[in-house]
């Protein structure tokens, strides 16, 4: 067996790291096995760290397909399981090994409920399950909420703003919508507009006649007691109520659907319940931000400064919610050179609340390192959106988690909830899990509204239509634009590119400051599917760089290095404080050296806490160009002009989760470059991992 996965590596169909672990299971620790059971040994290790390798968290045995080991044809996987027995035996047979056990030995494989897992993600997907179910079965915090008070602060924070309503009335009766001012299009924008799910309740002839001699917003507040919250449903105050409640919640929803509003909005409800504590002194609690890369948490921190800022609260309350975020590497306090952190179960951190954002970038071994370190008592808030692609490393913990938000909440967290928002939230005699009722899914898009593309073509893709996505482009939206992939588009996306780029270039050569220089970089992306080839990150980059080079706006020479050029991290430097996926630009720095007198080059980075900073070029770890960069890349981050370019072929890595997160990174204006067949197939083929995490937890 070890020759033919031998030669399977040589051949490139298996990773060394496969193969080496194969080897080592067979040749020590599994060498006590009979002879007949150390082949089936020897390739269960090596398919197990494969799919580990493929992001999948354990092997399956019911699932494994005999006949497509390591994604071989049917001959070559046959050549492997000639010799073996039949595939219904191996999960007995297996437990029989020296190397493999329940998890109550130390063995290099665990198999656990007819998967196989390399031991230590079987303990980390144990932790992560247990503190989870310890969390989420913490009774509903309802002594320290006082229900009437936070009822009163979540109306005050949540309160209905007519604003929006008024300027759509407006715009009806100016024309300046594609329908007609009409009772039933201005019954379509109160219930848009104030979140009415149940319409039939309500007086529409009392209710029109107030739209229709309003000459301000203020004039539309009759519809306080007309539209009752009896019969609206705001997701992002549900969302807040459930967090408040509970040890452990998680805040999913797509673009644009506040997220961060909704999280700046509940923290000041947190502040202000410590606050207005009686009795005991309550202190206020400390609270952190972090998100998985540096980008993402730059972006945190500028978008719940913004959030804060905006809310209609006295500034000492303002005053005690934080707007500076970190990486979660750098608040579990990372150690150069080895993988273990500062903070974990015996060292935890120092917090009452931590809020992690993108929490799907968030794969298995982190965030059982985070919920190691998270102290008993304090309150977990997870966001993402769980139809994101799941993280580049093992598992999909987010998504996992988010499988269980289809079951409601329990009589109990019903009747809370209900309590809080005012609204009437269905609920069943018990959530069929304890997660289920820490979980609230956004559904409603502020930054994507009717009309735009951008929106409806992610929705679509999102429910896995492929019918309705090409209807989507067929529609005339002004915010997408689809293009055949051919020679000739090929050569118009790339000059596409080149243009787009010229912009932060210009701020360059005019000599703006490296924050607006950066900014203007961020404006646009070219998003790839692959790495390599024509359609790759390394072919792109390479093209857009000759085309900036003959337009004179750059000058790469002979040098790496040269000014304007925009560089991605692929590897961590904890002393530094650069992180995978951050974004940099070098630039002459503006004080000359002081030996030399002249300008030197520094790549100048957005730092999480929103300053910049400029590293010599020297002391930059691992990094690539970065014109163009892969879609997995580009999580965590948004764009106002979005190229986006799939193969000509379609390829397995191409599924629906690929392409709504490259969509949705898209701000303003997306421009695809694909094959229509390819699109479709990439919408019908959806991501699964493999793991038990979902069964553990319910």
């Amino acid at each position: 067996m070890l020759k033919r996965l031998e030669l399977l590596t040589r051949q490139g169909a298996l990773r060394p790291l496969d193969y080496q672990f194969a080897k080592f299971i067979s040749t020590t620790v599994a060498a006590s096995d009979s002879a007949s059971l150390q082949p089936l040994v020897t390739l269960a290790a090596a398919l197990a760290s494969h799919e580990l390798g493929r992001g999948h968290v354990c092997l399956p045995l019911a699932q494994l397909d005999a006949g497509q080991l390591f994604g071989l044809n049917a001959e070559l996987s046959g050549q492997l399981t000639d010799d073996l027995p039949v595939q219904e035996q191996w999960e007995a047979l297996l437990s029989a090994s020296a190397a493999v056990s329940d998890g109550s030995e130390a063995t290099p494989l665990v198999l656990a409920h007819g998967r196989l897992y390399l031991n230590r993600y079987w303990q980390f997907e144990q932790t992560v399950a247990q503190r989870l179910q310890q969390a989420s079965r913490q009774e509903p915090q309802v002594a320290a909420i006082q229900p009437e008070q936070m009822a009163a602060k979540l109306d005050e924070l949540f309160a209905r703003s007519y604003t929006y309503l008024y300027q759509a009335l407006q715009q009806l009766r100016k024309g300046e919508k594609s329908q007609p001012d009409s009772p039933e299009n201005r019954r379509l924008e109160v219930c848009d507009k104030l979140d009415v799910v149940a319409p039939d309740q309500l007086d529409w002839t009392a209710i029109d006649a107030v739209l229709t001699t309003a000459t301000r917003a203020g004039d539309l507040a009759g519809l306080d007691t007309l539209v009752p919250n009896a019969v609206c449903l705001n997701w992002q105050k549900v969302a807040a109520a459930v967090a408040l409640t509970r040890q452990f919640a998680v805040i999913s929803g797509g673009p644009g659907t506040g997220k961060t509003t909704t999280v700046a909005k509940l923290l000041a409800a947190l502040v202000t319940q410590a606050l207005q504590a009686s009795g005991e002194a309550l202190e206020i609690p400390t609270i952190k931000l972090v998100a998985p890369t540096g980008k993402a948490a730059a972006r945190l921190t500028e978008s719940i400064g913004a959030a804060v800022q905006s809310l209609a609260v006295e500034n000492t309350i303002k005053d005690h919610i934080p707007t500076q975020s970190s990486t979660i590497h750098r608040l579990l306090g990372a150690i150069p050179n080895r993988v273990e952190f500062r903070h974990h179960r015996d060292n935890p951190l120092h917090l009452d609340v931590l809020v992690v954002d993108e929490a799907s970038m968030v794969d298995l071994p982190m965030m059982a390192r985070l919920l190691d370190a998270m102290p008993p008592h304090a309150k977990l808030i997870l966001l993402g959106d769980r139809d994101q692609l799941a993280s580049v490393e093992a598992g999909a913990v987010l998504g996992d988690i988010c499988s269980f938000a289809d079951q409601g909440y329990g009589q109990q967290q019903g009747r809370l909830l209900s309590q809080l928002t005012g609204y009437h939230l269905a609920s069943g005699e018990a959530a069929a899990t304890a997660v289920a009722d820490g979980l609230c899914m956004l559904r409603k898009s502020y930054r994507f509204h009717a009309q735009s593309g951008i929106g409806q073509l992610a929705k679509a893709i999102n429910a896995g239509q492929p019918h309705q996505v090409e209807k989507v482009w067929q529609q005339g939206y002004r915010d997408i634009s689809h293009y055949p992939l051919n020679s000739d588009s090929y050569q118009s996306m790339v000059k596409m590119a080149v243009t787009f780029y010229q912009d932060y270039l210009d701020a360059i050569d005019n000599q703006r400051p490296p924050a607006e220089v950066l900014k203007a970089f961020a404006g646009v992306r070219l998003l790839c599917a692959l790495r390599e080839g024509d359609f790759g990150v390394t072919g792109l980059n390479q093209r857009i760089e000759r085309g900036l080079a003959k337009l004179g706006k750059i000058n790469p020479g002979d040098d790496t290095w040269y000014i304007g050029r925009p560089v991605m991290i692929t590897r961590n430097d904890h002393g530094l404080g650069l992180y995978n996926g951050d974004i940099g630009i070098a630039m002459l720095d503006p004080e000359p050296d002081q030996h030399t007198g002249q300008q030197r080059l520094r790549v100048y980075f957005d730092m999480p806490d929103g300053s910049i900073r400029g590293v010599l070029p020297s002391r930059i770890p691992e990094h690539e160009t970065v014109y163009a960069m892969t879609i997995h890349k580009s999580q965590g981050s948004e764009f106002a002009d979005t190229l986006m370019v799939l193969p000509s072929e379609f390829s397995p890595i191409l599924t629906r989760e690929l392409i709504y997160t490259g969509v949705t990174r898209a701000k303003e204006k997306l421009y695809l470059f694909a094959p229509q067949e390819v699109v479709r197939r990439s919408v019908r083929l959806r991501t699964e991992r493999a793991s038990g995490l979902v069964k553990l937890l319910g």
